[in-house]
């Protein structure tokens, strides 16, 4: 089943904040990741779609049917919440098993049907216990079977992710993604997490003050950012405001920069987008695009060195996995992308 956001407008009445006519699509089986700073109003799309706030215009609809108008509870939707809102005086097997209760399933049926949901999540031994008996990583797994046991049209996650620590964040997000696609279902995913989002998403949407600046594939995303913000935003970038001064050469605070240019004309203004990664260390003389300067910052993160690279004029980040000395660096050319104005 697919969720459809078709020109979604919201707006809170003392902030003025919500949403500016958004639009997008989850086809079925899809897991879409929504990021963005916060405010920009992520978590509002989630709510209109769940039916728990009222859109002023745009339409939502979930498996072909316009359920705009339609109450939570009808909506079909499986959610997971931020704090899982698990009742603390049910076992695991019972939380699992209330949603089908809410639906008049019967008490035998909804009780195997609540324990293959908790077998899939790798809980069935853990039925009997009581949340306050379980780690959060089990908590997230619970309120996971808990949305997917009545088979929803659809699933929303609000952040589902952020009470658990680094190890078992990576380990969970894996096995939520294991278990969508078991399921087949369409799915939206709110996160502050960028590395969460690119790593398990088909496709993640970026929103700024209520807007949607992008929806692509993760590596379109990265490699072709819809503008400066998405560029700024996603993962870590330099960005270098210059002008065109002639076929392929842009002039730039830190110097001439040599990259396609496209055909723009001389006086053009761009911003230039190089990731770090790109950045080349210790280039052969005559190279061009290359700079010398002083290393003013260097991080050790264990599988890459990210570094800050002071030259005149600016600064260059890169990212490396030497862990000799840094005097210079080169910036391909075929690595400058010039961002759309």
């Amino acid at each position: 089943m697919s969720v459809v956001v078709d020109s979604l407008a919201f707006r809170y009445p003392a902030a003025g904040a919500g949403l500016d006519g958004v639009s997008l699509d989850v086809a079925p089986g899809e897991f879409c990741a929504v990021i963005g700073p916060s405010g920009c109003g992520k978590s509002t799309l989630l709510k209109l779609i769940a039916g728990f706030l009222s859109p002023a215009a745009g339409r939502i609809r979930i498996a072909g049917t316009d359920m705009t108008g339609v109450p939570p509870r009808l909506r079909n939707l499986g959610i997971v919440f931020q704090n899982y809102a698990l009742f603390p005086h049910m076992t695991a097997l019972e939380n699992v098993a209330y949603p089908l209760k809410l639906r008049g399933v019967g008490r035998a049926e909804r009780l195997s049907r609540a324990g293959q949901a908790l077998e899939r999540t790798r809980l069935s031994g853990l039925a009997d216990r009581y949340p306050r008996q379980l780690s959060g990583g089990q908590q997230q797994r619970v309120a996971l079977a808990r949305a997917l046991v009545f088979a929803p049209g659809a699933l929303l996650l609000d952040e589902p992710l952020s009470a658990l620590d680094a190890a078992h964040r990576a380990a969970m997000r894996d096995e939520i993604r294991a278990v969508q696609r078991e399921h087949g279902i369409a799915t939206l995913h709110v996160t502050h997490d960028q590395e969460e989002a690119l790593s398990i998403a088909d496709k993640v949407a970026v929103m700024r003050d209520g807007a949607l600046l992008q929806l692509a594939s993760p590596q379109e995303l990265y490699d072709r950012p819809a503008d400066r913000f998405v560029a700024g935003f996603v993962g870590h970038a330099n960005l270098f405001d210059g002008t065109v001064r002639g076929p392929d050469l842009v002039e730039t605070a830190i110097g001439p920069l040599a990259c396609a240019t496209g055909g723009l004309p001389a006086g053009t203004a761009v911003t230039l987008l190089a990731r770090p990664e790109a950045v080349r260390t210790d280039p052969p003389d005559g190279t061009v695009n290359c700079f010398t300067g002083t290393l003013v910052r260097d991080r050790f993160l264990g599988s890459l060195r990210r570094y800050d690279l002071a030259v005149p004029g600016g600064t260059i980040l890169g990212e490396t996995l030497s862990r000799g000395d840094i005097r210079s660096v080169q910036i391909p050319p075929g690595c400058l992308r010039i961002l759309p104005a």
